[in-house]
């Protein structure tokens, strides 16, 4: 198994990097394709849980929240749709069409669970990932998403191989028997390593907005909101009966399996460098 994901890690992790580092349209059409195959597995897990969510709507609606964050797309969008209301647009447009979309519907009990768990899959995966593109969109973007990805990486890394190796007092039980306090603890230090390793003289260099101890800080908010968002996705997975979310990335499972750190930490990265450093 340890094998598999290494080898998996060797072939993606340069495409990924080449994604971000080459900007748009690539990374945009990148993160598309991930936010597919995400929202994809998100209806099946709702699937196994007996719910019929409507995928065919929930997978347009993921795509035209990842698109609208594109630089380029709202361009050509705000001489006619002010960017303050787009977003308010798609949520609005959305609850209403799918709602309308029910009244034809064949099976009418559960009709409301199906369409909360389509909206879900929306909010979860497109809404949320579109982050990541905003903050590639900024200033200094790309190293912006390096240090988000390298960050959370390093702490999944920390806390996969220290908890194996000394973990003993479980961390949520209930929710991921595998995992522990120390290879939480692991983790956060794992991530603020990578974060400090941004203040050196290296391409992607974040010296310029940070200092140390705010280089700890995002490290720890990556971290934690990581291990949250992995908490999430377990929960989601244990809820609906399966250990992963697909098998697309042998050694890793699915594509949410490899997103869910990402989705919450991105957002963390997204508001510091506004409210922060901007």
């Amino acid at each position: 198994m340890l094998k598999t994901r290494v080898i998996t890690a060797i072939w993606s992790i340069p495409l990924v990097g080449a994604a971000i580092w080459f900007g748009e349209p690539y990374f945009t059409i990148f993160i598309a394709i991930c936010s597919l195959l995400a929202v994809i597995e998100f209806y099946r897990l709702t699937s196994a849980m007996k719910a019929v969510p409507l995928t065919v709507f929930g997978i347009i609606w993921t795509l035209l929240f990842i698109f609208s964050r594109n630089p380029k797309l709202q361009s050509l969008i705000e001489p006619h749709i002010g960017l303050d209301l787009l977003f308010p647009l798609l949520i609005t447009s959305g609850v209403v069409i799918s709602l309308i979309t029910l009244l034809p519907r064949k099976q009418k009990q559960g009709a409301f669970a199906d369409w909360a768990w389509t909206f879900a899959g929306i909010l979860y995966i497109g809404w949320l990932l579109s982050y990541i593109i905003a903050l590639r969109g900024l200033d200094h973007g790309r190293n912006w998403v390096f240090l988000v990805l390298f960050a959370t990486f390093g702490s999944d890394i920390a806390a996969f191989f220290i908890g194996r190796a000394i973990g003993k007092h479980k961390l949520a039980p209930g929710i991921s028997p595998g995992k522990t306090w120390e290879g939480a603890i692991s983790g956060l230090l794992g991530a603020v390593i990578v974060s400090l390793l941004f203040l050196l003289p290296t391409p992607v260099q974040l010296s310029a907005y940070l200092n140390w101890w705010q280089a700890v800080i995002i490290g720890l908010l990556v971290s934690v909101f990581g291990q949250l968002g992995d908490l999430i996705e377990s929960l989601l997975k244990r809820n609906a009966g399966v250990k992963d979310s697909g098998n697309l990335m042998p050694g890793h499972g699915g594509i949410l399996d490899r997103m869910d750190s990402v989705l919450f930490a991105v957002i963390m990265v997204y508001y510091w460098v506004i409210w922060a450093i901007r």
